[in-house]
């Protein structure tokens, strides 16, 4: 039997003390040279042993692992990501072209921009299939590489086709075709950095995908309003963007997985293990320190409609605004969002959630609030310019929206069960996106109700004050987020989940 020693001063090696003898191994060892009959599986780490009698022991032919496959996959989480908040900037393009090409009016490009969310609904759905199906031996990189073929199909489509109002079916085919693909890219990487996450710093590598993930929007937003400012063709958005896809492809096909977990594949029916991956999921979802938070985040993104649409329009149509100045402000948005990451990772996940959360809703509620200067014009009373204001507080309260998500997917990484790693994550980033069409199409009746339209803006500073109202509800049900829980009992969990691993153990024996 093995039993863990004191750890050792490198991170990337432990040491095991053995009956007989203690021996140094790295992180991970491949199972290639070892007996597949008999395989021992071990979460965090990967390392496979072989059982003669009633000791355990690693087979002296097992090589350490380079470290290059783990900067080679970080690689990819890293790339990822950025492509992930890169796609604003083709959908940039597409904005522009429904609104002003096709003519959409504000409430029927958000109900476009609504609908076509649909498919990342979808995305528990592919977190099951994610953890319980191995394609070629692996269960995370070959559905990146599906993923990311199915949006480069999209998009390489909408760059080809004339965009006309005769093929308006045949984009929004497209449209929805690439969100399919996003979701099941993003399920396979967010279950990546879950697994990964365990054997890290508390929160360090959510923050660094936050990071990756602005980054990406930044660059597409900044360089989305200048191409459109210049070029004033939408496809070519589409295809600098189907660019990038096919590098991330390439690099999902050439970089090897290798799992943080590793299963008995193939000794357990498909259909048993979909049976068993989802009983084990909604006995995750079910416990209250999961489902309490869930209901709170989820609940507070449903319960406010979004006018984005309209302000959209109204910036476009009415202000005039060229589209690098929407560009920019959504730059100067992520880098709020980065910046605050950064500030997150080193101070503010000592904060209590139910404290941070809570400013951070007060500071969302007054950011859409800020919207009512610009439509009143306030703004150029008080000396400042309609360009200026947008630059500086138009994207606010959609960078604190998503900033809001860290905290929480940190939390759920720390109590997620192994083995639900996608599941879970694409539970929460699906009701997350549920809740915002939500909002959105409450934010269309919203916009109906006062008669908002491209030609009559004068109800829209009451549908902002609704808004403003709407944001403060959610603290109704903020008893539903821990008192005082912060990243810091990701340790303690930790201890406890190995001392239950090491009791069970020692009863099996």
């Amino acid at each position: 039997m093995l039993t863990l020693s004191k750890p050792c001063p490198n991170p990337h090696l432990l040491t095991y003390k053995p009956k007989t003898r203690p021996i140094s191994l790295p992180l991970q060892i491949s199972n290639s040279s070892l007996d597949p009959k008999r395989r021992t599986s071990h979460k965090a780490f990967s390392i496979s042993t072989s059982q003669t009698s009633n000791t355990s022991y690693v087979s002296k032919q097992a090589k350490p692992v380079q470290l290059k496959p783990a900067i080679g996959m970080w690689t990819l989480c890293g790339l990822g990501y950025c492509v992930q908040g890169f796609r604003c900037f083709p959908w940039l393009g597409l904005n522009f072209h429904l609104a002003q090409g096709i003519g959409l009016s504000p409430g029927a490009l958000q109900l476009v921009q609504n609908f076509s969310n649909l498919p990342l609904v979808a995305k528990p759905l592919f977190g099951v299939i994610s953890d319980a199906v191995y394609i070629g031996g692996a269960h995370r990189l070959p559905y990146i590489s599906i993923g990311v073929c199915l949006q480069l199909v999209s998009w390489g489509t909408l760059a080809l086709i004339p965009p006309t109002a005769n093929t308006f079916p045949t984009q929004m085919a497209c449209i929805i075709l690439s969100n399919v693909g996003a979701s099941v890219t993003e399920v396979a990487t967010d279950a990546l950095v879950t697994e990964f996450s365990r054997a890290a710093e508390t929160g360090e590598l959510q923050s660094y995908a936050f990071i990756a993930l602005s980054a990406g929007s930044l660059l597409g937003n900044l360089s989305g309003g200048y191409a459109l400012l210049y070029t004033h063709d939408p496809k070519l958005l589409f295809m600098t963007f189907s660019f990038f896809l096919v590098q991330q492809l390439s690099l999902a096909l050439s970089t090897k997985e290798r799992t943080i977990e590793r299963r008995h594949i193939g000794t357990i029916p498909l259909w048993d293990n979909l049976q068993s991956q989802i009983s084990n999921f909604v006995q995750a979802v079910s416990e209250r320190q999961i489902l309490y938070p869930l209901c709170w985040i989820i609940g507070s993104v449903a319960f406010v409609p979004i006018l984005s649409g309209s302000i959209f329009c109204f910036q476009t149509q009415i202000l005039n605004l060229d589209p690098s100045i929407i560009g920019l402000s959504k730059v100067v948005g992520q880098l709020f969002v980065i910046s605050a990451t950064l500030l997150y990772n080193r101070f503010l996940k000592r904060i209590p959630l139910r404290t941070l959360v809570s400013g951070l809703q007060v500071m969302y509620a007054f950011a859409l609030l800020s919207d009512l200067l610009l439509v009143k014009q306030i703004n150029l009373s008080l000396g400042i310019s309609n360009e200026i204001y947008v630059l500086s507080l138009s994207a606010l309260a959609e960078a604190i929206a998503q900033f809001k998500l860290l905290p929480f997917t940190v939390l759920l990484s720390s109590l997620c069960p192994r083995g639900c790693e996608g599941s879970l994550l694409a539970f929460f980033a699906s009701g997350v996106v549920l809740a915002s069409i939500v909002g959105g199409f409450l934010g269309v009746g919203l916009s109906c109700l006062i008669g908002v339209s491209a030609a009559n803006y004068s109800n829209l500073p009451v549908g902002i004050i609704v808004q403003f109202l709407a944001a403060l509800v959610p603290f109704c049900w903020i008893s539903c987020l821990p008192l005082d829980w912060s990243p810091e009992d990701k340790k303690v969990r930790r201890n406890d989940e190995r001392k239950r691993n090491f009791l069970l153990q020692k009863k099996i024996e």
